[in-house]
């Protein structure tokens, strides 16, 4: 018994500690709102589209989900991206790309987005806000 634990215990170790790849490298980025697609007005309990568009610099960023908070009526939103570490990324202009939030009014009054555009020359944030009222 004790040869069959020392033999698995050796086998674990060598398999555990062997050099394999586990995949490309990443890391992730927000990237700045260029554009935002969005109702005029709300009705509670209904679901909207909201289309976001941004520019992709490389062919190596992927969409990975919007950042996403709340505080009140006040939502903010960024896009998240994730970066395949690559030498064969191409960096590409123009390449405007959209994707949708789908945002559930459950609240009265009006909503207030903040759409992520970047920062400033000072470092500080800056961001588009629309007011959207609940009819």
């Amino acid at each position: 018994m004790k040869k069959i634990v020392l033999f698995l215990s050796i086998v674990f170790l060598i398999t555990s500690c062997s050099p394999v790849d586990d995949g490309p490298n990443v890391h992730y980025e927000t990237l700045p709102i260029e554009e935002v697609v969005i109702p005029d007005s709300f009705t509670i309990g209904e679901t909207y589209p909201i289309t976001v568009k941004y520019y992709r610099p490389t062919s190596c960023h992927g969409f990975n989900g919007f950042y996403y908070e709340k505080d009140l009526n006040i939502r903010t939103i960024a896009v998240q991206t994730r970066v395949v570490e690559s030498s064969t990324c191409t960096t590409l202009t123009n390449d405007l790309v959209q994707d949708v939030l789908y945002f559930r009014v459950t609240s009265n009054g009006s909503y207030i987005f903040k759409f992520w555009q970047g920062k400033d020359a000072q470092g500080e944030d800056m961001f588009l806000e629309i007011e959207v009222p609940v009819i």
